[in-house]
């Protein structure tokens, strides 16, 4: 940190008070408006931080925070790594991680989707790791394809950045393939309803599943699947040598953070962690800012799922308790939900039939809509502690989307 000009040092100094004024205020952990005050004293922060670490930026529609948390577990043998563990994912947040962090040599940081192509220019990140891009907040981010092109761009403007990308995506395909050095992953694709069409030639595109392998491919173009590096196939895992390895002792449930855990691993080989050192580090990992955790009230154990679009709600549904387990659904539309409700639709709810379901949040009415078009059955409350209270003690799985999950871990006790 002694090695920043003076006004870089003012900027950093100025930020961390910023930031512990507003953890004691309890207005959060401060990461934003550290950063914020940073970056209005010095705009070549960032730049000046990350300059002379080896930087992993880690970005996804879904998944990005849980894998990020996972990559830093699986890098701690190689010293102090800097990371923005609770999901600040912008430019301020990264500022904030960085500056929190002046002797880690290594950085891991979770980025944006919109944001990498500026995030890349300013740090010129070591390893980029791309999992996932389905529709999310299309009011704030734009349109997925539209995602995946400035990824495509800024990754041919940065050589010296090495990709590791999920080949069973289609459009993290094409957004990676501009890169001079890429590592290929099958980590799997479990939502599809965003990539039926040839992001290159606009084609369809024809998919091939079987016990062994999954494949896709262009119908009018040259575009297709690259052969993966490294595969997940159930819990077991393939590396580029062809050695095995299993994710059975994976803490995180659910077939999405395998695919997390297989995106990590593939990363920290790159720094020279391999599985078998790495893979007791993920196991340690619990739960991720609240996600997967589970808190107690009035007898009641609450499991708590983020679940923020289509894709989301998915991955989501695979990790409930079996039927009729309870479940309380919580959906608001503030601005880092997207104003937008109409995904709603887009989600199959009738996997929640025979289960008592309570729906809460400001936006209850729409996903009452959504429900009853699904035939299945609930019961609006007006405050989300109604719900809980409903349900005899015992287990209840709760989802909710981003703004609803922070009120809910704010009210039942913040667990990271």
């Amino acid at each position: 940190m002694s090695d920043l000009p003076l006004r870089s040092q003012l900027a950093v100094a100025l930020g961390r008070t910023a930031a512990k004024m507003s953890r004691m205020a309890g207005r959060g952990d401060g990461s934003v408006i550290g950063g914020r005050i940073g970056l209005r004293l010095d705009p070549e922060l960032l730049t000046r931080l990350a300059k002379d670490r080896k930087l992993v930026l880690v970005s996804a529609t879904n998944g990005k925070t849980t894998t990020t948390r996972l990559i830093t577990s699986a890098m701690t043998p190689l010293g102090e790594v800097a990371t923005n563990a609770f999901g600040a994912n912008m430019p301020t947040g990264h500022v904030s991680a960085l500056a929190s962090a002046p002797t880690a040599r290594y950085g891991v940081l979770e980025c944006d989707e919109k944001y990498v192509p500026m995030v890349l220019r300013e740090t010129g990140a070591n390893i980029v790791a791309l999992m996932n891009l389905s529709r999310d907040q299309m009011d704030r981010a734009a349109e997925i394809w539209l995602l995946a092109g400035k990824w495509r761009r800024a990754l041919e403007a940065s050589p010296n950045s090495h990709v590791i990308a999920n080949c069973d995506d289609p459009l993290v395909t094409w957004g990676a393939s501009s890169a001079k050095s890429v590592t290929w992953v099958a980590a799997g694709q479990h939502w599809r309803e965003d990539s039926w069409c040839c992001p290159e030639c606009g084609g369809p595109l024809d998919r091939q599943d079987t016990d062994e392998d999954s494949d896709w491919a262009c119908r009018q173009c040259h575009f297709r699947r690259p052969r993966p590096d490294w595969a997940l196939k159930g819990d077991q895992i393939t590396g580029p040598d062809g050695r095995a390895f299993s994710l059975a002792q994976l803490s995180l449930p659910g077939r999405a953070n395998r695919s997390n855990a297989l995106i990590a691993l593939a990363v920290v080989a790159q720094f020279g962690v391999p599985p078998e050192q790495a893979l007791p580090l993920l196991s340690q990992v619990r739960s991720v800012a609240g996600r997967y955790t589970t808190v107690e009230h009035e007898g009641r154990t609450l499991r708590l799922l983020l679940s923020k679009n289509p894709a989301g709600w998915l991955e989501a549904f695979d990790v409930l308790q079996p039927a009729p387990g309870p479940v309380a659904l919580s959906i608001n539309a503030q601005g880092p939900d997207g104003r937008d409700t109409s995904w709603l639709w887009d989600v199959d709810y009738r996997i929640l039939r025979g289960r008592p379901v309570w729906i809460a949040g400001e936006r209850r009415i729409d996903l009452a809509a959504r429900l009853e078009a699904a035939d299945v059955s609930f019961t609006v409350v007006d405050d989300f502690d109604q719900a809980v209270m409903a349900v005899p003690p015992g287990h209840l799985d709760v989802i909710a989307n981003y703004t609803a999950f922070q009120n809910i871990r704010t009210r039942y006790g913040r667990v990271v």
